[in-house]
């Protein structure tokens, strides 16, 4: 009998053990509902078990549950398991439950013991939020919102996109089978009539089943301005030859229908690419990825189409917007401004709706307040007119898990003035006359020198930018054949009083031309106030100036080879002045050396009084001064234009080389 109860009782131990092994491998697959399913029955039996509670609460969290996680990351601990890392969620959880109160108190002790910084300055940053809350919720809200009853049911209904008088949104109303990661059905994309905010229920249907795949998660459906693109995001199947992360897919409608969808170029093998979002431009697309690199968990990234399809210059939007927490479900408004959903800046305890703000060049992120957010996931906000759109939140009140929501903003001071620089790429014929240069790339940078916005010309020369009021900005124009130039643009000084505005959106449209000049041996270009003291070869401060903008130059064109030539006036000996000028052109040579530029790159050469491009002296013998002042220069001519190997970007596993052999013009 003892023989058979030891049996038994090894028995039970070695099933519990095999049990809690498959939760733990159903952990790192991400099955979280099996998770609290075996941990929840442990806990029950051995409340202040302190690592089965760590498993259920990480369950929670990692599946966006973390209200639910409260009580048991009150309990989680235990060996291998960060006791800080515990606190921090423990109170982001009491956060996401309106309990900010003993939030700050855990975060406070918690930033007063822990040695850990990352933790400690991530801890900061809470409790700074918190103490924002105070702030926030005294500042007057001219939001209203709705929940759409029409739409929503008892399942989740989420990431509403406006289109054509369309309105696609994501839902789970119709799946019988379960996501093992949040217990819930899986979703799939729909799309039904409406006008604005009035939906017809009545058309409400689900996508193709080429675009809907059963037992997989699609959502997030975004598309091009004129709407024949689409792109959205598809999960994977949990099957071993399924996609192991969620990705991005393109569909185009042609003919009648939209084509079988394509993953993007840009989806990174174990990455996790989601929350899509077209620009207004047609050309750039905003999404969210965990891949390596970032600032946090999710961060927002931005890559540009070509007319083909295919991404590249894929681009994180920075430490401004990105934190430690999640950025995710953009959204670019007709008012240029980007909107997206965080539980990284400062909020309510879960994802709070966003947007970003530009005032003189610097990033400014406005959370949008109540009733907007809420202590709930706050997320997904699409506007189809600038002050009325769609957002989606899980907030007590709703129908179902996730609800749809409408909202009108009553600001009666809320005008939008959209700014778009116009241009036209030229070059200059030999005649001196202009002539549209087609193929340019043009980059936008702002005035820290980062670049913002690109557009490539087409056969009229033209692009296009979308700019804010009272900021500087540089344009660089770039093509095969032609030296890559840099010109300085500003807003300032162009902004429309808004007072003098009748209409809600007014778009403002300024000018400007950018001349490229051709790459071609022996061309010379004089460069302005290269100027040098009596019998000097001294660079002077304004000289400098100029030579940096040189420095510019060569390194933006790094295939080019020059010689840096200085010319006097006729006034002293020929030999002097042949002297002089080798002093001087070897003088700026050396300053470009100084400043990073190859010597290999470089040569001096002093000209003397030889080569005048105005007349010394007058026809009648009488000194010329502004002739003199003239032929006092220095320029560089091209000697030899190379063969490089220029790296353009598309994103991180699908980077490559462009062999660009340049023209050797005679």
């Amino acid at each position: 009998m003892r023989l058979m109860v030891a049996v038994l009782g090894v028995g039970m131990v070695l099933a519990s053990c095999s049990a809690e092994k498959k939760a733990r491998k159903a952990f790192t697959l991400g099955k979280y509902e099996k998770v609290i399913g075996y941990y929840k029955n442990v806990v029950k039996k051995e409340p202040n078990n302190g690592v089965a509670n760590f498993y259920v609460a990480e369950a929670y969290r990692q599946s966006n549950r973390i209200q639910q996680a409260e009580p048991y990351y009150a309990k989680a601990g235990g060996k291998g398991i960060s006791a800080d890392s515990v606190k921090l969620y423990y109170a982001k959880s009491l956060q996401a439950n309106a309990n900010y109160a003993a939030a700050r108190q855990v975060l406070e002790t918690l930033t007063a013991t822990t040695k850990n910084e990352k933790i400690k300055d991530r801890a900061t940053k809470e409790l700074a939020g918190i103490n924002y809350l105070d702030n926030l919720n005294q500042k007057k809200s001219y939001y209203k919102i709705k929940n759409l009853e029409a739409i929503n049911t008892p399942f989740t209904e989420y990431a509403p996109v406006y289109s054509n008088n369309q309105l696609y949104f994501s839902s789970s109303r119709a799946n019988a089978k379960i996501y093992e990661a949040t217990g819930t059905p899986f979703t799939d994309l729909y799309v039904a009539e409406t006008n604005g905010a009035n939906v017809n229920v009545n058309t409400i249907t689900p996508l193709p089943d080429f675009i809907n795949s059963p037992n997989i998660n699609e959502g997030c459906i975004t598309f091009t301005p004129d709407g024949r693109t689409m792109i959205f995001a598809k999960g994977n199947n949990g099957k071993r030859k399924g996609a192991p992360d969620v990705d991005l897919y393109l569909s185009r409608y042609r003919n009648g229908t939209w084509e079988e969808p394509t993953p993007l170029n840009i989806n990174l093998p174990d990455a996790w690419e989601s929350t899509p979002a077209m620009a207004p431009d047609g050309r750039t697309l905003y999404f969210s990825s965990n891949r390596k690199g970032g600032f946090g968990g999710l961060d927002l990234y931005s890559a540009q189409m070509d007319g083909r399809g295919r991404f590249s210059r894929v681009r994180n939007l920075g430490p401004e917007i990105n934190t430690a927490g999640a950025e995710l479900f953009p959204h670019v408004a007709e008012n240029g401004k980007l909107y997206f959903s965080s539980d990284g800046h400062p909020g309510y305890g879960m994802l709070d709706i966003f947007v970003v703000n530009r005032a003189n060049g610097k990033t400014v992120i406005e959370n949008l307040g109540q009733p907007v957010n809420s202590p709930a996931d706050d997320f997904g906000i699409f506007l189809f007119k600038p002050d009325r759109g769609f957002f989606t939140s899980n907030r007590e009140g709703g129908k179902g898990d996730d609800d749809i929501y409408t909202f009108v903003n009553e600001d009666p001071n809320l005008k939008v003035v959209n700014y778009y620089l116009a241009g036209v790429t030229y070059m200059l014929r030999k005649d001196s006359a202009r002539e549209v240069l087609p193929n340019t790339k043009v980059t936008l940078l702002d005035q820290e020198g980062e670049g913002m916005q690109e557009f490539v010309t087409g056969n009229d020369g033209k692009f296009l930018f979308r700019v804010y009021e009272n900021e500087n900005y540089t344009l660089i124009g770039e093509t095969d054949g032609f030296i890559t130039k840099r010109q300085s643009y500003t807003t300032a000084g162009k902004s429309v009083p808004l007072e003098s505005l009748k209409e809600l959106v007014t778009n403002i449209t300024l000018d400007t031309i950018l001349v490229l000049d051709r790459k071609e041996r022996g061309r010379r270009f004089v460069l302005n106030n290269i100027y040098f003291g009596y019998d000097s070869a001294d660079i002077r401060r304004e000289a400098a100036r100029e030579l940096d903008k040189l420095v510019t130059l060569l390194n933006d064109n790094p295939d080019l080879k020059i010689e840096m030539g200085s010319h006097t006036d006729s006034i002293a000996s020929e030999a002097y002045n042949i002297q002089l000028s080798q002093r001087r052109a070897q003088a700026t040579v050396n300053y470009l050396i100084r400043k990073g530029i190859d010597a290999s790159r470089l040569t001096a050469k002093g000209y003397g009084e030889s080569q005048p491009i105005a007349r010394n002296t007058n026809p009648d013998g009488t000194d010329n001064p502004a002739g003199r002042q003239r032929n006092r220069r220095t320029e560089f001519k091209i000697l030899e234009i190379g063969t490089y190997i220029r790296k353009d970007d598309t994103d991180e596993d699908d980077r490559f080389f462009r062999n660009n052999e340049l023209k050797k013009n005679e």
